[in-house]
């Protein structure tokens, strides 16, 4: 059996968005697949927010490379999902190649083994034609993130609550007040009250 999951479409009449499409033929796909299957996937995870993309793409190659054991192309520009290869053996990473020279991007179409150095959306926005001063903010804004990198530690045991902390940090006052209300002797109005006060500090 083949299967591919690519593009991009909804069903406005059924109500039914890119998104929820694109899961309900990912569903099938891991029903159906089998050891003997063929399944090409591209872009998996695009239509929701970052974390809950690349979550349920990582979770979804993991699930057909350790437990379905089908042949895979996963085509992704999530560079977490890269770090399957550590966890998975069954798992090989290719990139398509790319040569940097100064500020300019080549696109070589050419696909080698291993992982991309980068990502090159903002080269591919410069390509198509964006006005100068937004790809300039995008690169700024970019370098801020990939300084912050939450992405980080993906897949590493142990570290799900520092990827997914609210605040970052424990040390966060609010947090502090928020673990010493006993909500059992609050009434509804002294929790309203209790909650604004604390959005103020906010």
């Amino acid at each position: 059996m083949v299967s591919s999951r690519v593009g991009a479409s909804d069903m406005l009449v059924a109500g039914v968005s890119t998104f929820m499409m694109e899961m309900l033929e990912v569903a099938t796909i891991l029903e159906r697949a089998t050891r003997k299957s063929l399944i090409i996937l591209d872009e998996m995870g695009r239509g929701t927010s970052t974390f809950d993309g690349v979550s349920i793409a990582w979770a979804v190659a993991r699930e057909l490379a350790r437990q379905v054991k089908a042949k895979t192309l996963f085509a992704t520009h999530y560079q977490e999902l890269t770090r399957l290869a550590d966890d998975v053996p069954s798992i090989v990473n290719f990139h398509v190649a790319v040569k940097e020279l100064g500020k300019q991007v080549v696109f070589l179409h050419r696909v080698e083994l291993g992982t991309a150095e980068g990502s090159y959306g903002v080269h591919v926005a410069r390509l198509a034609g964006l006005p100068e001063r937004v790809t300039q903010t995008a690169d700024r804004i970019l370098e801020e993130l990939l300084a912050e990198a939450p992405l980080s530690r993906l897949g590493r045991k142990g570290k799900r609550a520092e990827v997914l902390s609210l605040f970052g940090t424990g040390d966060h006052p609010v947090l502090k007040k928020l673990c010493k209300v006993d909500i059992n002797r609050l009434t509804p109005l002294e929790a309203l009250e209790l909650l604004a006060r604390l959005k103020e500090q906010l």
